[in-house]
C-alpha cells in the first residue's frame, strides 16, 4: 500500500495532488494541522460566547447578512445553508474531479484560518480514502463566493444527506456513509459556510486540465516533427542561431526538442538540396506557436499552484491577533483568467495541428498520394479524418471564448461582479479532449505519410514514436473505420505515451 500523504495545512505540491487524485494515494491528517485548526476554532467559540456579530457565524448570508441569528439557531443555520445552496444542474462531475475537490477543500480548512473543528477535515479525508464520491452537478457556480453550489453538494454528504457513488452504486448519502462506517457530522458555528466558500470545484477541474495540457503540448511537438518528415520539410527554421535572436523560453525549448526529434533523418538528407526554401507556417513556426503555448501553460501552472495553497474562505480567522476579517479571497478570477488563457493556448495547438493534417492529405503540397491512400478513388483514405479534425478545431475556437470576461449580478446585487471560473474550467475540459483527438488524427496521418518515403528513415525520435504507434494501431492499407484507432491513440496521448 502506498504511504499516506500527510495533510499538514502547509504546502501541497502538484505531484501530491495528482498522486492522490489520479493514483489514489491515501491521505492522513497531521497533528500539527489539527492544532492550528483548534486555535482558530476556539476563537470562533469565544466570539459567539461574547455575543459579537460575525458574518456567517451568527448572521444570514449574502444580502441577508444583517439578519441576526440567535445562539440557539447557529447550528441550524449551517445546515440550512448547505441544503439551500445544493441546487446544481447538469451532469455530475467525474470521480477524479470530486476526489480533487475533497482533497483541496480539506487542504484549505487544514490551514487553520477557517475556525472549524479538526473533525471536519478528518471526515473529508475519511470520505476520500474510502472512495465515497458525492454526486455533484457540474453546473450552477458563477465563481463569486467561490463554487458555492458544487461545494454545497459535497458538504451534503458530510451531514449524511444528498447522494453518493460508493463501490459502483449510487446511494443516498446516509447509506453510503453507513456502509463505509463513517458517522455524519453535526455542524457547529461557521462550519457549513467554511465548507462552501472557495474555488475548489473550478480549481480541481483546472488542475486536471493542466495535467492534460502538459502532455498535449509535448505530444504536439512530436506530431509536428512527424508531419515535417512526411511533408519533407526543412528543420532550418529551428536553427539555434535563429531562436536565440528571439529568446522566449518556450520557443527555445520547443525548437531544441524539434532538433532532437529530427536528428539523423535520412528523409532530410534525401532532399537537402531541393528548391523549396520555406515550409508553411504550420511547420515552420512550430517553435513560435507551440512555444507560446508552453509559456501559457507555465503561467497557468504557477497560478493554480498558488491557489491550491491559499485560504479561500470568508470570513477568515486570525487566531494570532484574535481577529475575524471579511474579504473576497473566495473570488474565482485568478483561476478563471488562468484557465481561459489555457483554453486559448490549447486551442492554438489543435488548430495548427489541423492545418498540418490538411497539408498531409493535399497532393499539391508534397508528392504524396491524395488523402494518403495507395488507391485514391476506390479508397477515400484520410479525407474524412481531416474533416473531423476541422470540426473539432472549430468547436475549440468557440469554446475558447473567455468565460471570465462575462459577469452577471447575483444575490440581489450583493455579488455584483462574478468570475465565471467554473465556466472557464468546464470549457477547458472539453477543449483538452478535442485537442487530444485532433493530435491523434495527426499522429496517424503523419505516420502514414512517413511510410511513403520508405526505405528512408525519419529522425530517430520520430522513428521511435512511429514504432510505438504501430505497435497499437496498424497502417491503413485500405479503407476501414478509424474511429477506434483514433480513440486508442487519444488514450495513449492521455497516458503520456508520446511525452518522452
Amino acid at each position: 500500500m502506498k504511504k499516506a500523504l500527510a495533510l499538514t495545512g502547509e504546502k501541497l505540491s502538484l505531484s501530491d495532488f495528482y498522486e492522490v487524485v489520479l493514483n489514489r494515494r491515501p491521505v492522513c491528517f497531521s497533528e500539527r494541522a489539527a492544532k492550528k485548526m483548534e486555535r482558530s476554532c476556539k476563537l470562533v467559540g469565544k466570539i459567539i460566547s461574547a455575543g459579537d456579530v460575525v458574518y456567517g457565524v451568527n448572521t444570514g448570508f449574502g444580502k441577508l447578512a444583517r439578519e441576526r441569528i440567535s445562539r440557539t439557531e447557529v447550528r441550524r443555520l449551517q445546515v440550512n445553508l448547505i441544503r439551500s445552496h445544493a441546487c446544481g444542474a447538469g451532469a455530475p462531475l467525474s470521480e477524479a474531479v470530486v476526489r480533487g475537490m475533497l482533497l483541496l477543500r480539506a487542504q484549505v480548512l487544514a490551514m487553520g484560518h477557517s475556525g472549524v473543528r479538526p473533525l471536519i477535515v478528518a471526515r473529508l479525508i475519511a470520505i476520500l480514502n474510502h472512495g465515497i464520491y458525492p454526486v455533484i452537478p457540474s453546473r450552477g457556480s458563477v465563481g463569486a463566493c467561490g463554487d458555492l453550489i458544487p461545494l454545497a453538494h459535497l458538504a451534503l454528504l458530510l451531514i449524511g444527506e444528498g447522494e453518493a457513488l460508493f463501490e459502483g452504486e449510487r446511494l443516498s448519502g446516509a447509506e453510503a456513509l453507513k456502509r463505509a462506517g463513517i458517522a455524519p457530522v453535526r455542524l457547529e458555528a461557521k462550519e457549513g459556510l467554511s465548507l462552501l466558500n472557495g474555488t475548489q470545484a473550478a480549481l480541481a477541474l483546472g488542475l486536471l486540465a493542466l495535467h492534460d495540457a502538459e502532455r498535449l503540448e509535448k505530444t504536439a511537438n512530436l506530431a509536428g516533427a512527424m508531419s515535417l518528415e512526411a511533408l519533407m520539410g526543412t528543420p532550418t527554421a529551428f536553427d539555434e542561431k535563429l531562436q536565440h535572436l528571439r529568446p522566449h523560453s518556450g520557443q527555445l525549448r520547443v525548437a531544441k526538442k524539434m532538433r532532437e526529434l529530427l536528428r539523423a533523418s535520412e528523409i532530410r538528407d534525401s532532399h537537402i538540396a531541393c528548391e523549396r526554401i520555406q515550409d508553411p507556417y504550420s511547420i515552420r513556426c512550430i517553435p513560435q506557436v507551440h512555444g507560446a503555448v508552453y509559456d501559457a501553460i507555465r503561467f497557468a501552472k504557477k497560478t493554480l499552484s498558488v491557489e491550491m495553497n491559499s485560504v479561500t474562505d470568508n470570513p477568515i480567522v486570525f487566531p494570532e491577533t484574535g481577529e475575524i476579517l471579511s474579504g473576497g479571497n473566495f473570488h474565482g478570477h485568478p483561476v478563471a483568467l488562468a484557465l481561459d488563457l489555457l483554453a486559448i493556448a490549447l486551442t492554438h495547438l489543435g488548430v495548427i495541428s489541423e492545418r498540418r493534417i490538411a497539408q498531409l492529405i493535399d497532393p499539391d503540397c508534397i508528392d504524396l498520394p491524395p488523402f494518403l491512400t495507395q488507391r485514391p478513388g476506390l479508397n477515400s483514405g484520410l479525407m474524412m479524418p481531416q474533416v473531423a479534425a476541422a470540426a473539432l478545431a472549430s468547436e475549440c475556437k468557440v469554446l475558447a471564448h473567455p468565460a471570465s470576461v462575462d459577469s452577471i449580478p447575483t444575490s440581489v446585487n450583493q455579488e455584483d461582479y462574478v468570475s465565471m471560473a467554473m465556466g472557464s474550467a468546464l470549457k477547458l475540459q472539453q477543449i483538452t479532449e478535442h485537442v487530444s483527438d485532433i493530435l491523434a488524427i495527426e499522429l496517424f496521418a503523419a505516420a502514414e505519410g512517413v511510410a511513403f518515403h520508405a526505405p528512408l528513415k525519419p529522425g530517430a525520435g520520430v522513428e521511435s514514436a512511429i514504432a510505438t504507434l504501430r505497435a497499437e494501431v496498424p497502417a491503413l492499407d485500405e479503407d476501414r473505420s478509424l474511429q477506434k484507432d483514433f480513440e486508442k491513440i487519444s488514450k495513449m496521448i492521455s497516458n503520456g505515451t508520446f511525452c518522452s
